[in-house]
């Protein structure tokens, strides 16, 4: 069914191309070829074929003619019209489970919004159970969240069908994209791997893990985990207490000696390639509550500041008066100057909290790890770092990992998430 598509088994193809460079096209007629369900988003809407129907009835909700369909109404009617019904009522029921479709079945379909209207347009899709799916746009007018939801939901059905995308941007490709098919001008280049097609249109990878899985005794913390981090792309790492996100972590900020056994490259050079630990943190800006706990020393918050600059956990080298200054100033950016001369462990966790942060910026580091830099303080300097971390973490070029178990407190700056 696929030989048609140059599709292999296992493989997921993403067609990519300008404005006008035909990919579209040359998706439908793949689709008709191939006997593949084909769903083109055009508007936040939905499908081009129900942009009438939402835009003239929509917002007129309450002066309809008699209710509105639910979306179990209109997936029901749409399993009852397909060639074989009873399947595709079979298919349904697992479809409503996949896409947890279960709290909008009685929704009217007019008042879905854009990210619920894709799961219903793709549940709708898959009722006949195609083999083949290609998908159009799909992530035209969606925000970041609704984003990762679709992401994830394709995802999900790359187990038992093969999903081909038509994007505009490289940026878009999701991860579960094996290969990649560049058109120009109507015609459509030969398939290329994601990775290699990637490296080639979008800026070097900064972190890239392939098949990770650490192991302690018969725990799994982290399995099979593909995981690329691109210059200027700022990601929230998000899961739950032991996910394994401190270990993800570790891995980057050369904490720990598992890397070496892994597909692990960090700035383009593999883990054991002859960089020391020293050549990997001085790229990088770190804190974290397990950093905060190990700094025991009382020495002043100057001091403390300034050992960001030598990634050690205390000043024990004799800094410039160049970085001294460097240091007092993002103190004072940080609102924490006149700490400057206070014994650290004398300060409250929320004081030495913003002198963890403001040491790691004082390197001005091309990648920024922050686990947790909010912890510990109050809603106002919450408020006023989290405008800091915007401005500084969004500049171009800078690329940000962090992790918070409070959604709010990302900056707006986050445009990638990994869910472990």
């Amino acid at each position: 069914m696929t030989s048609c598509l140059d599709i292999r088994p296992g493989e997921q193809v993403a067609l990519v191309g300008g404005n006008a460079s035909g990919k579209s096209r040359l998706a439908a007629a793949f689709a008709g070829r191939c006997g593949a369900k084909y769903i083109s988003f055009r508007d936040s809407y939905g499908s081009y074929g129900d942009r009438n129907f939402f835009m003239q009835q929509r917002w007129n909700l309450f002066t309809l003619e008699g209710d509105p369909p639910s979306v179990g109404e209109a997936l029901r009617e749409s399993a009852a019209e397909s060639p074989d019904p009873v399947a595709a009522e079979r298919n349904l029921h697992g479809l409503i489970d996949l896409f947890s479709m279960g709290p909008l079945l009685d929704k009217p379909l007019v008042t879905l919004s854009s990210g619920e209207l894709r799961k219903y347009q793709l549940t709708r899709a898959l009722l006949g159970g195609p083999k083949v799916l290609v998908v159009d746009n799909p992530y035209i007018g969606l925000d970041p969240r609704t984003r990762n939801l679709l992401t994830e939901l394709l995802t999900a059905l790359t187990a038992s069908t093969t999903v081909v995308l038509v994007l505009s941007r490289p940026a878009e490709i999701p991860p579960f994209i094996t290969h990649v098919i560049p058109v120009e001008n109507g015609i459509a280049d030969e398939k290329i791997p994601l990775d290699e097609y990637l490296d080639a249109v979008l800026p070097p990878a900064v972190i890239r893990m392939r098949k990770v899985t650490i192991r302690y005794g018969n725990r799994v913390i982290l399995d099979g985990l593909d995981w690329t981090v691109r210059q200027g792309e700022h990601w929230a790492l998000t899961g739950a207490n032991g996910s394994g996100k401190s270990t993800l972590l570790s891995l980057v900020n050369a904490d720990n000696p598992q890397a070496y056994a892994h597909d692990i490259e960090l700035f383009g050079r593999p883990r054991g390639s002859g960089e020391s630990i020293w050549d990997i943190k001085r790229q990088i800006g770190y804190v974290s509550p397990e950093l905060h706990r190990a700094f025991r020393m009382d020495a002043p918050a100057l001091d403390i500041v300034t050992s960001g600059y030598f990634d050690t956990e205390g000043l024990y080298r004799h800094p410039t008066e160049g970085q001294r200054a460097g240091a007092l100033g993002w103190m004072r950016e940080f609102r924490i100057g006149d700490l400057a001369d206070r014994p650290f462990l004398r300060l409250s966790s929320g004081e030495q909290r913003l002198c963890l942060v403001a040491r790691a910026f004082v390197k001005d580091p091309p990648l920024y790890i922050l686990d947790e830099p909010l912890q510990g303080l109050d809603e106002d300097h919450r408020h006023y770092v989290k405008g800091l971390l915007d401005r500084f973490c969004g500049a171009p070029g800078k690329t940000l990992v962090m992790v918070t178990h409070y959604p709010e407190e990302y900056p707006a700056c986050i445009d990638h998430s990994l869910s472990l």
